[in-house]
Parts: C-alpha cells; structure tokens; sequence
C-alpha cells in the first residue's frame, strides 16, 4: 500500500485567540507554506499561462477539475502519463476536486458562479433562467449529460474515486453534493446526510484503490463540509465526517470547507467548522480568492484556498492593484506608459505598459489574457505569502488593516 506518512502537516505560527495559522503540508511532490493560494487549471491547465509560468510567479501548487478532465482527455490517458503533474509538466503537488461543483452547476444552470448571498426565496427545484438541467441527483449519485456532447454519464462516490485516483493528484476531495442558498432548510439537512453517506464511500473506495496501486505516490484524500449558512449543520457535518473510518482504519487526510455561503458570514462559517474540526489535519476553502474574503478566511482557520476568478477577470481585462479593481480595456490607459502596478514584481509588470496590454486587447490578441492572467495569479499569490509572512512574523493584524485599508479604494474615488 502506498505510504500515508508521505503527506503531513506540521502547525507553525498562529493567530493568538483565533484559527489562523501558518504551517507546512508536506506531499510525495513537493511541500506548501500555508497558508497559501491555490491556483486553479481546470483542464490541467491555467488558461493562457504555462505550467512553467505559474512556478515563476511562485505557485506552490495547481488544482484541476475532475469532471472535465473525465470527459476530455479522460482519466486513463492522464494516468497512462504518470498522473496529472507529469501530463501538465508540472513539478509540484497538486489538487483535483471531485466534480462535485459540476454537478451543481448542471442541474441548476448557474454554470461558473454562485451568488454568495441569501435571498428570500427558497426552492428545492432551483433552476436559473432560460437554462436547462444537465444533472440529476439521487441517493446513489447522479446521471447527468456532456456540457460537451450531450452524452449521458453517471458519477457515483466510486466513481468519482476512481476517476481522481488515475489523475493521481496528491490532495483529492471526497464526491459531496453542493447545494445552492436558494434551497430550503429541509433541503440541506438531506444533503448533509447525503453527503456524509457519500464521504463513507469515497474512503472505502479510497482505501481500497491505495492498496491496488502500491506503486504509484499516496494521495491524501479531504472530506467536504456542507451545511450552507446553517450553523447546527456545518458542526454536525465537521463532527460527522471526523468519525468516518475505512475497513482498514484510513482516516481523511484534511477537509474541505465548501458549499453556499452568504459572503458577510463566511469568518463566521469558517470558525464554527474550526471549532469542531482537528486541530492537527490542513482545511482548505473552496472557491475565494477576493483580498477581504481572504483575510477572513485565514483568520479563521483556513489553511490553502482556490479560486478561477484571478484568471478568469484578466481574460475580461480586468486587473487586480492594492487598490482594487479596474478594466485596462477603457480608454485613458491608451497613452499610459506606466506598468500595470510599479510595486508588482511579476513578468508583466517589469517589461510592458498599460498602454500596450490596452492595445492588446482592442486588437482582440491573446497574449493579453496571458500577460494579465500572470499579473492577476502572481498579485494573489503574493498577498497570501505577505499574510503567512505576517502570521509568522507577528503582525497580522496590522497587515490586514493597512491592506484593506487601500482595497477598493479605487471604488470609492468614482
């Protein structure tokens, strides 16, 4: 069986009287600082950027899509290369998730996004407008068709197990169901349980598929906490899902936070799961990356994170600064021969102008997603390593409010 002991996490520094912490999580490729920003490749791959690129720009590690990687290229062709980092030519550790988000995002059609607010509707029959369902979810799990071809296809806790095993990422996360906000309290209280049955499978199936392939690296594998804004069910889920054991004894490796959650309340959604889950064992926030989201997060608990949205925005000309957000595609950046930002140290902004990357994109060229794509990846990768340098170093506090601070203050003049 492959070694569990070649993935560790080893506690550092931490936040006096909260969660936040910084440490190390130690993986048969390669080790993270935490806490630490994690950039997502979908397809095994940062849109626009190289492999090679995101380790310049100082990536610890890269966390792709189950689902689509099932679909194109498949699974098998991904381990007949030797796992997900050696297809990519990718050196360092890496994530896969579960395909959990998909599913979701097929059955209600609300494709890449999830509004982080509560509304006073609530639905178990939740479908965006003028979007048809490609999912279906049942106890056993769900059929659903192709966002590619419209063909049919079911996952299953095995399955999705099974497809992240021959990725052969070294952080896997248990198949969950992901609920919306729109949902109702009834609802959730099924899920959660639905999701603790499924995270029973995932580890059988994980222990199982550890011993039949000895010879590739150990890959540890999280379980997902759902429970939306609820906090009765976000503490029942953490506790639930920490008693789970294989046959064998197999234990999670860490945890993921995921599911809906209302945006103000996240510190507090992050500290109830916290509270509850070990101490000794790595917890990753799925889906933020936004400065104050953060912040929050880190002080709380969390210890790595993911989000498309840095590379996604660039591809829409949009380009992260201390002081928010602006869109170099307008018009007074035409004559601006200043870099993007004079304090960033990324490739972009030490040899090309706003000026160029505006022309870039009026010209419609795609070296402009590229070029803001590794802007906007290196300005969140470097906050989150200023944050566990601050964490390390005693004052974090005083980072965070002098950083938020600036933060959209762009917004504000107008």
């Amino acid at each position: 069986m492959a070694a569990p002991e070649s993935f560790t996490f080893t506690v550092g520094a931490r936040l006096e009287g909260r969660h936040g912490r910084a440490g190390v999580i130690d993986t048969p490729h390669g080790s993270i600082a935490t806490p630490a920003f994690i950039p997502v490749g979908t397809k095994a791959t940062v849109k626009a950027v190289l492999p090679e690129t995101m380790k310049e720009i100082g990536a610890q590690a890269l966390l792709a899509n189950a689902y689509h990687l099932y679909l194109q290229p498949g699974s098998d062709v991904i381990d007949e290369a030797g796992g997900l980092g050696a297809f990519m030519n990718w050196p360092g550790p890496t994530f896969t998730d579960s395909g959990g988000f998909q599913v979701m995002s097929l059955g209600v059609g609300f494709k890449k996004v999830i509004a982080m607010e509560a509304v006073d509707v609530r639905s178990d029959d939740v479908i965006a407008k003028g979007k048809e369902r490609l999912a279906t979810v049942d106890d056993d799990g769900v059929t659903f068709r192709s966002h590619l071809d419209g063909s049919r296809h079911r996952f299953t806790p095995e399955v999705s197990m099974g497809i992240q095993h021959r990725l052969g990422a070294d952080i896997m996360f248990a198949f969950d169901e992901l609920t919306t906000l729109l949902n109702t309290r009834e609802y959730q209280e099924k899920s959660v349980r639905r999701t603790h049955a499924w995270a029973q499978r995932c580890i059988d199936e994980h222990e199982r598929l550890t011993a039949e392939r000895a010879h590739r690296p150990y890959q540890a594998l999280f379980a997902v906490i759902q429970g939306a804004q609820y906090e009765d069910l976000r503490r029942k889920a953490c506790r639930d899902l920490e008693t789970i054991r294989g046959a064998g004894g197999t234990e999670f490796d860490g945890y993921g936070i995921g599911g809906a959650l209302e945006k103000h309340n996240l510190g507090t959604i992050v500290g109830w799961c916290c509270d509850e889950l070990p101490e000794a064992k790595p917890r990753h926030m799925l889906g933020i990356s936004e400065p104050e989201d953060v912040f929050v997060a880190v002080e709380n608990g969390a210890d790595t994170f993911d989000c498309v949205n840095p590379s996604r925005v660039a591809r829409n000309a949009a380009i992260y600064v201390a002081e928010g957000r602006f869109n170099i595609n307008t018009s007074r950046f035409r004559r601006d021969f200043e870099p993007i930002d004079t304090d960033c140290d990324c490739y972009t902004c030490a040899n090309y102008s706003r000026a160029y990357i505006h022309h870039l994109f009026k010209a419609k060229e795609m070296v402009a997603a590229t070029l803001c794509t590794i802007h906007n990846e290196r300005f969140t990768i470097r906050l989150v390593d200023r944050i566990r340098a601050s964490i390390e170093g005693g004052y974090f506090d005083e980072f965070k409010e002098q950083s938020l601070g600036v933060w959209k203050t762009l917004s504000r003049r107008g």
